[in-house]
């Protein structure tokens, strides 16, 4: 099992931004794709983005297109979602996994967004 940490959550106004921040010891990072969840209370996880091992390719969810962005550093062992014009519908634990072969192979504990004025 992977071992992720994501940091970088908080409360931020709408309209404003956060980088989230994900990485963890002990795999072969650049042989993993990965992908932010979210999931917002009420409601079910959520794919929010995903990017290939080297960053060549990244997905996002519809809600999110235009405003957020996920990639990775290799040599940092780092992936990152930049998320701007953040909005209310956006508050959610976020979270970042790891998957490799098709099958999810480790979640991070989570870091909560919270948009509010």
């Amino acid at each position: 099992q992977v071992q992720l940490v994501e940091s970088g959550g908080g409360l931020v106004q709408p309209g404003g931004s956060l980088r989230l921040s994900c990485g963890g010891p002990g795999f072969i990072f650049s042989s993993y794709y990965m992908s932010w969840y979210r999931q917002a209370p009420g409601k079910e996880r959520e794919l929010v983005a995903n990017i290939t091992t080297r960053g060549g390719s990244t997905n996002y969810a519809d809600s999110v297109k235009g405003r957020f962005t996920i990639s990775r550093d290799n040599a940092k062992n780092t992936v990152y979602l930049q998320i701007n014009s953040l909005k209310p519908e956006d508050t959610a634990v976020y979270y970042c996994v790891a998957v490799q072969g098709g099958i999810i192979r480790g979640w991070g504990q989570g870091t909560q967004v919270t948009v509010s004025s």
